[in-house]
């Protein structure tokens, strides 16, 4: 009896917190996802798993297994960001996490984000992610950007020596594992539907910083996240980057600051028509540069719309982004990957040079 007083009061002195996994074909990585979670040594959450109209049973499976987690199965693939948005919507939660189905978690994870919450209130925060095959490898030590829309994984692909080791704030938070309150989603929005996949976290994070609103990256909480299941780096996850890169360009930068960076940004876009050349991806970025001409109306109204909520200046936020960026060695090799950095970061120098004269 006074076991379950306990419980019962933990569940009071704890706010609610909702895990949304959106599931896609992912079998048995969903089960060892939600199988860790419930090792979690914090005491109140739900576990929403929403279901993209999978072929394998793998929702249907997990339910059986874990019968005290919400199942929400949409009638077809609604996409990341749409079929996440069904569980933001569906959650409880004074929280929400955002986590992939292709990941497992610390016993303590959720309690060390709780902490940082209370330390540094309202943000987005970002677990440390390592290798689930190589767990002294890391996937993520947060996820930053650059003035020209590149995202990426600080330190993927790189041993884990404790050199980030410390909570500090990054460019956004990575959509394998997002934490924070849910009164960021009503500030900032729900993800993109438009972005479908694939950069909808730099999206999210992009517009919380538009509105003062910072990242945070919390190694003391950690996840292990296995390499993409879904596309790997094939031709059509290297559109939906491209598209997506931009697409945030377009919506993110004012008139007057793209105008400034216009010829930089001309000069970035020639290195990306080579490298997709030279990736055999060519027919990637001539469809997303079709499909951005499509949809030119969509854009200028999502462009209308965020300009008019911005508090933070593009200068002020420019100004703190890094000047190099990280791709892993396997996708460019490490010779091209120097080139490329140091072209990048003359680049990225000459853009802040436009835009602070």
């Amino acid at each position: 009896m006074f076991a379950n007083f306990s419980i019962t009061m933990d569940k009071i002195s704890q706010p609610l917190v909702s895990i949304i996994i959106l599931n896609y074909n992912a079998g048995q990585l969903l089960l060892d996802c939600v199988e860790s979670i419930m090792q979690t040594n914090y005491g109140n959450f739900e576990v929403i798993v929403v279901d993209n109209a999978s072929r394998d049973e793998s929702h249907r499976k997990c339910k059986d297994f874990f019968e005290n987690i919400r199942l929400i199965e949409n009638g077809k693939n609604l996409g990341y960001c749409a079929g996440n948005n069904v569980g933001i919507k569906n959650a409880k939660g004074d929280f929400i996490v955002i986590l992939n189905p292709d990941t497992t978690v610390e016993p303590d994870w959720l309690s060390e984000l709780i902490i940082m919450y209370n330390k540094y209130g309202e943000a987005l925060y970002q677990p440390k992610h390592l290798s689930l095959k190589n767990k002294s490898v890391f996937m993520s030590a947060g996820n930053m950007m650059n003035v020209f829309g590149f995202g990426y994984a600080r330190e993927k692909g790189r041993k884990d020596i404790n050199q980030y080791n410390v909570v500090e704030q990054i460019g956004y938070a990575s959509g394998t594992c997002l934490f924070a309150p849910s009164s960021v989603f009503k500030k900032v929005g729900l993800l993109d539907p438009f972005i479908f996949l694939y950069h909808d976290d730099l999206d999210l994070g992009w517009r919380a910083a538009q509105l003062g609103i910072k990242s945070y990256y919390v190694p003391t909480s950690v996840i292990y996240h296995a390499e993409s299941y879904m596309l790997g780096w094939s031709s059509e996850k290297f559109f939906w980057l491209e598209r997506n890169r931009k697409y945030c360009l377009q919506t993110h930068y004012s008139k007057d600051t793209y105008s400034k960076i216009h010829s930089t940004l001309m000069l970035v876009d020639l290195l990306v028509w080579l490298f997709y050349l030279s990736k055999g991806f060519l027919g990637a970025k001539i469809k997303a540069e079709l499909d951005l001409r499509k949809n030119r109306k969509k854009i200028a109204d999502r462009y209308e719309y965020l300009e008019h909520l911005k508090k933070i200046s593009d200068k002020d936020l420019i100004m703190n982004l890094p000047d190099v960026m990280h791709i892993p060695s396997n996708v460019t090799g490490k010779n091209t990957n120097s080139i490329f950095n140091k072209l990048i970061k003359r680049l990225s120098q000459r853009a802040k040079k436009s835009i602070s004269d």
